[in-house]
């Protein structure tokens, strides 16, 4: 297969399914714009704020995607690439598309709030308490790693640093003119379009103008600005960031499409599917907890949850961003796979090893996207830079959520005085900057990185459970939920079973250790599920 033809039935399978689908399965969450939108029901200027579908759609992909469809696909191919495109694209619309829409569905319908607050109305406090605890860990450590990752980047790439802080004071310009521009269309427009043209100057720009720190001022400054990005309203920083971001993407993703029709190069790596890797282990589970934002994610449903659903205008923009939103991150996860599979397996290998996922993805795409004229250097330095944005965009996104869960866990406090402390903003968030110090200090990330994967996708099956119960609850057949939700608690859990089998033969005990505490979290979850179900036949419970 070419990669042109690999690009094009892809494109149509994946617009077929929102078409369609989308269509169904957003009939089947019961969405309605009779009643307004928890951004207008709680406007606060801060957290919940209505806005454009456009602008949403830009935070909201540009949180969701990161790294993760570019590294986890890349990483992926090592079973082969047909099984990695296939997941993508059928992991995408029957898995990832359904957990997106479905948590920011199940969040519309319950004032805005997150899954871990779904959890309580559905499932009870025990739940909320368990699931709110392990999502913040697990923030907590993707703040870490990212704030890591970003400093190592800037400090090798040191223009890629100073366009990334040029994009943040650009952000903010953006922010506060368009609160002057308000609802007139075509004024947005073309604040829009100076906007983008800007943000690219400003790539080349950044390039010619490094910024060259050492690696603790790197850290400070990064967390610095997350602090910052989690307090202030998402209007003025967060929102416009991400939007202007999106489009760096979306550059990206064309410039992509183009290079690969034009230089049109020859799949030189073969059909063989490999069962398993002396690396990764065995094709099942690993490759479903790999790939992950590709296909599914549970980071998603915090996203979704957590700050999109308190910036939607109305409840029927949740199709194109939910659901549409994951399959252009699918798209992008196939661009990824399309990046390595020019080469033969062996280079592939070698270079993952050597370099790494990201420089494996910007030195492919960026050879191809050369081919337009752009130089070679420069094109691979786009790449680069389009990922690292998109990584700083998970990490400030990711503070605002670990602030909100924080909020969330001690919201309920009989106390009035103490609620108040506890749910302060800056409170939270200065909580969460000092673990992920703490954290970076001691450098423990770096032993926990490799099961990030299967937490990420423990996430995602809690997700799933959570919106099954309530659609249970709404005598809704929840198939396309369900099925869903068991795939991934037998992906998550045998993932987590062999990982802690591996780690405690290996006698690396602390990972065993949290392994299967992960495991036992899932279980006890899903124990309280049943039995929340079984009393609701009962005494049925409020619906959402």
């Amino acid at each position: 297969m070419s990669l042109p033809l690999l690009l094009i039935s892809s494109g149509i399978i994946l617009f077929l399914a929102y078409k369609f689908y989308g269509n169904y399965v957003y009939k089947k969450f019961g969405l309605s714009d009779d009643k307004p939108a928890p951004s207008h029901e709680f406007n606060d200027g801060v957290d919940y704020e209505p806005s454009k579908p456009i602008v949403v759609l830009g935070h909201h992909f540009a949180s969701i995607a990161g790294a993760g469809p570019i590294v986890g696909p890349i990483i992926a191919v090592t079973f082969g690439w047909i099984p990695a495109v296939i997941w993508i694209l059928v992991g995408g619309i029957f898995f990832g598309a359904v957990h997106d829409l479905g948590s920011m569905a199940a969040s519309l319908k319950t004032d805005g709030k997150s899954i871990g607050v779904i959890i309580r109305k559905q499932i009870g406090p025990k739940g909320k308490q368990l699931f709110i605890l392990f999502s913040f860990s697990t923030l907590i450590l993707v703040i870490g790693v990212f704030a890591d990752i970003i400093a190592k980047t800037f400090i090798s790439n040191p223009g890629v640093a100073s366009a990334s802080i040029s994009f943040i004071f650009l952000a903010m310009a953006f922010g506060a003119v368009s609160k002057l521009v308000g609802n007139r269309k075509l004024a947005f427009i073309l604040l829009s379009a100076v906007g983008v043209i800007l943000m690219y100057l400003f790539v080349f720009v950044g390039i010619q103008f490094p910024i060259v720190l050492d690696y603790k001022i790197w850290i400070l400054a990064l967390l610095g600005y997350a602090f910052i990005a989690s307090v202030t309203p998402v209007s003025l920083l967060l929102q416009p960031r991400d939007y202007l971001n999106s489009f760096l993407l979306y550059g990206m993703i064309l410039a992509a499409v183009l290079g690969i029709f034009v230089a049109n190069p020859e799949v030189k790596m073969s059909n063989e599917i490999i069962a398993s890797s002396e690396s990764l282990g065995y094709i099942f589970p690993v490759l479903f907890i790999t790939i992950a934002c590709g296909a599914i994610s549970g980071f998603h449903s915090l996203v979704a949850s957590g700050t999109t659903s308190k910036q939607l205008d109305k409840a029927s923009d949740a199709k194109i961003v939910g659901f549409g939103g994951m399959l252009i991150e699918s798209f992008l996860a196939i661009i990824s796979v399309c990046a390595v599979i020019v080469l033969e397996r062996g280079d592939y290998l070698n270079k993952l090893t050597g370099d790494g996922p990201v420089a494996l993805f910007s030195s492919g795409l960026g050879g191809m996207i050369s081919s337009l004229g752009i130089p070679e250097d420069f094109a691979i330095a786009f790449v680069a830079l389009t990922v690292s944005a998109f990584a700083l965009t998970t990490l400030d996104t990711c503070t605002r959520l670990a602030r909100f869960t924080l909020q969330e866990y001690f919201e309920d406090l009989p106390q009035p005085a103490a609620k108040k402390i506890a749910t302060n903003r800056y409170l939270s968030t200065s909580i969460v900057v000092g673990l992920s110090i703490l954290l970076l200090v001691s450098g423990e990330f770096t032993t926990l990185w490799p099961i990030f994967g299967s937490a990420n996708q423990l996430l995602a099956a809690l997700a799933l459970l959570t919106i099954a119960v309530w659609m249970i609850r709404e005598k809704v057949n929840a198939w396309f939920v369900t099925i869903p939700m068991f795939f991934m608690f037998t992906v998550t859990l045998a993932s987590l079973g062999l990982f802690a089998w591996r780690n405690f033969q290996d006698e690396v005990y602390v990972l065993s250790a949290i392994a299967a505490a992960l495991f036992i979290l899932a279980i006890s979850l899903m124990v309280l599920a049943t039995k929340s179900l079984k009393n609701e036949v009962k005494e049925p419970a409020k619906a959402l």
